[in-house]
């Protein structure tokens, strides 16, 4: 069948056979059963010289570290699947950025996370929102009571994303009731030491900071 680039970028085979829910028709993702918190994070750009294999890969990352991921899925299958799971990519959301650019980064995050659990590569998903207009969309497509990904990195650095940043929180705590939230970044206590009856916490520092720390032998 003929297809033409646009047609291409839409990349319909990563959502053949996901349920699409909400108006942004967002793919829903299976209950990661073979899930499990992580051992440790790294990040995609680094996984590639295979190392730290026991890991997850993450894409906290500028999106232009990570845009193969999308473009290029099933060439990267092999490499995923040398790693103990994969979160969900990071696409960017980005306050005051149209709504329909932030539902198709949604989008994209679940869709390339389904596909990747039909290769039956542990995914866990990661959750990424922005102001209080994007609450309508940004928590779909993850079962309930699962484990979630969030990264506190580029998005507390002010007042203001700050309070953006624990009132998604607190949304996504009650739309998701997650079991476990792996967080990535800054601990940042003075954020979730008031959510800590919601949900089990794990903490993992951005990878500039764990090269660091081992560099000092500490």
């Amino acid at each position: 069948m003929y297809k033409n680039k646009i047609d291409d970028n839409f990349h319909n085979y990563l959502v053949e056979g996901a349920g699409l829910v909400g108006d942004a028709g967002i793919p829903m993702l299976m209950q990661a059963k073979n899930a499990q918190v992580p051992n440790g994070l790294i990040p995609y750009n680094k996984a590639k010289k295979l190392v730290l294999r026991n890991r997850y890969i993450h894409f906290y990352l500028f999106d232009k570290y990570f845009n193969s991921i999308l473009t290029a899925t099933k060439k990267n299958i092999n490499l995923l699947k040398y790693y103990a799971g994969v979160i969900t990519p990071d696409f960017s959301i980005l306050i005051g950025q149209a709504k329909c650019l932030q539902e198709t980064n949604t989008y994209f995050s679940r869709a390339v996370g389904f596909y990747l659990q039909k290769q039956g590569i542990p995914i866990i998903p990661n959750v990424r929102w922005g102001d209080k207009s994007t609450y309508d969309f940004c928590f779909l497509g993850i079962p309930k009571k699962s484990i979630v990904a969030i990264s506190t990195h580029g998005c507390i650095q002010n007042k203001e994303l700050r309070e953006i940043f624990k009132s998604g929180l607190y949304e996504m705590l009650n739309v998701i009731e997650p079991t476990d939230v792996v967080v990535h970044g800054s601990k940042a206590e003075d954020i979730f030491e008031k959510y800590l009856k919601y949900t089990r916490f794990h903490f993992y520092p951005c990878w500039a900071s764990e090269m660091l720390k081992n560099k000092g032998g500490d």
